[in-house]
């Protein structure tokens, strides 16, 4: 086993902990930024959804850069980008500042494609699929860790010890949160100093001398000779180099149509199961159950240790099972448990009692008896009753409380399905998805199919994300879990009909099966 493949990729995969924990920890400032800068639902949307509109943009340069100065240089570039990001939000003293700061951190998102890519070109083919999922792996574990620290910053809030006042836990409580990302992402900067630059762009560029040192780094004891030669026929080092608008031109070559819409369908696919609003707005989903503040922000931490066991579970196993089986199982799987999550939040009722209200601190009581006893038969027009007798000011505050009181539905149910969920996703196309783009792909036209698959994915992603706080006030938890139910059946006959196996063949045996 060469040790240096797997500490290469676990270095640029590290991007992905630092992805996952910048994408998780928002889901606990969300109520906190709301309130101190007055947020709508659509201005409550943006600060989350900012670093997707960021990818967006980023997404366009990401293959020109890594093809024209290197993936190495590349990443570190966007390892610079997050560290701006980061230290932006913490301190953004205005709504236009912190939005802006997450948006710059949005062109680091890139950071996923890129390791993708990287991995993809370092990694012996029985070794792809697992060292490529590790990106995932350390993904899942970044969102775990910022659920673990938002409730962790969250219970230091409360508390009224002299040094958690003096250090602003309880008046700056979203800032600790967003601030806790700066030490790992100047942690990640300095790490990619230690990795070499991919063999296969450094082919690409004609530099053979380094690029034999670098494999035999990699693959120490192999026939280079043989190695290189085949890297050299696949990218066709001997004919006229592919130029960056000639790759665009390949890319909807019909040679290449089938790995197009193999790559398109899986990224719009995968985010409309819905994974990004569950795990950007973890606590947020939770309180639709019923749950307090704390109790909300403890449940997200068990969304993070299931994301992290059933994807470290898909890593010892995509190797074995394959990616087709492990792809349309686990979407079927996942469509199962969002029906079962709209299925419990149908049988849900809301009622009011001014016995129940009068343990609300800060409540009148009278303010709420023109619909005390009154029932409602979904969270949707519960809210506008609150809204029309509080006003939105109020209603705003006191909402998590009321439907912790007023709910009526199967909460286990619904936290069973949610978590089944989780990790149906984590288990299939969460990781999946990123090997998928590394394979089916040849090396002359990498650097830009890749990120235009992200970028598809990124588009559906911040979409989902913008829009969630909307559909909850308007459609209601019910609609929602049941639409991401029927596109994730939709996305599972898609891929059913579609998506081959690509388990323990070489680039260029799948490159060769997908013309």
């Amino acid at each position: 086993m060469n040790y240096n493949v797997y500490k290469y990729a676990f270095i640029v995969a590290f991007g992905g902990f630092v992805f996952g924990l910048d994408a998780a920890l928002i889901s606990g400032t969300v109520d906190f930024v709301s309130a101190e800068f007055n947020l709508g639902d659509i201005q409550k949307g943006l600060v989350v959804s900012a670093p997707g509109w960021g990818v967006l943009i980023a997404l366009f340069f990401a293959g020109y850069f890594a093809d024209h100065i290197g993936r190495k240089k590349t990443l570190q570039i966007i390892a610079a980008l997050y560290i701006i990001s980061a230290l932006g939000s913490t301190f953004a003293p205005s709504y236009i500042t912190l939005v802006t700061s997450r948006f710059l951190g949005g062109l680091a998102f890139t950071s996923l494609s890129l390791a993708a890519m990287y991995i993809g070109e370092i990694a012996p083919p029985e070794k792809r699929g697992q060292l490529v999922a590790m990106n995932q792996i350390n993904i899942v574990v970044g969102l775990s860790a910022a659920y673990f620290i938002n409730y962790f910053v969250l219970q230091l809030s409360h508390s009224e010890n002299a040094w958690t006042t003096e250090w602003g836990f309880n008046t700056n409580t979203w800032r600790w949160m967003l601030g806790s990302e700066i030490p790992f992402v100047i942690l990640w900067s300095i790490l990619l100093f230690f990795i070499p630059k991919s063999p296969r762009w450094l082919l690409l560029k004609g530099k053979d001398v380094e690029a034999r040192s670098v494999l035999d780094k990699l693959m120490p004891g192999a026939d280079l000779d043989l190695v290189i030669n085949e890297i050299k026929s696949s990218i066709a080092l001997d004919s006229k180099k592919t130029s960056y608008k000639d790759q665009i031109k390949l890319l909807f070559d019909s040679k290449l149509k089938l790995a197009l819409i193999i790559g398109f369908t899986f990224a719009i696919v995968q985010q409309t199961t819905g994974i990004n609003a569950i795990l950007f707005y973890a606590p947020t989903v939770f309180k639709q159950i019923g749950l307090g503040v704390d109790a909300a922000f403890s449940q997200a931490i068990w969304v993070g240790l299931v994301s992290v066991v059933f994807t470290v579970l898909a890593l010892f196993m995509i190797d074995k099972i394959g990616r087709r089986k492990m792809t349309i199982g686990g979407l079927l799987w996942a469509t199962i448990s969002l029906g079962v999550c709209a299925y419990g939040f149908n049988q849900a009722t809301y009622s009011i009692t001014a016995e129940a209200i009068s343990s609300i601190d800060g409540l009148d009581v009278s303010s709420l008896n023109s619909i005390v006893g009154t029932e409602f038969q979904d969270d949707v027009s519960f809210k506008k009753a609150i809204q029309e007798t509080l006003g939105v000011g109020k209603a705003k505050i006191y909402e998590d409380s009321l439907l912790q009181i007023a709910g009526n539905l199967p909460g286990t149910l619904i936290l069973f399905g949610i978590m089944s969920f989780i990790a149906a996703f984590q288990f299939s196309i969460g990781p999946i998805m990123w090997i998928i783009f590394s394979e089916i792909f040849p090396t002359k036209v990498r650097g830009i199919a890749i990120p235009a698959c992200a970028l598809v994915t990124s588009i559906v992603s911040v979409v989902i994300q913008q829009v969630f706080p909307w559909q909850l006030t308007n459609m209601g938890v019910r609609d929602i879990f049941l639409f991401y139910a029927i596109t994730s059946a939709i996305g599972l006959v898609a891929l059913y009909k579609l998506l081959p196996e690509t388990k323990n063949k070489t680039i260029e045996e799948i490159e060769a099966s997908l013309v």
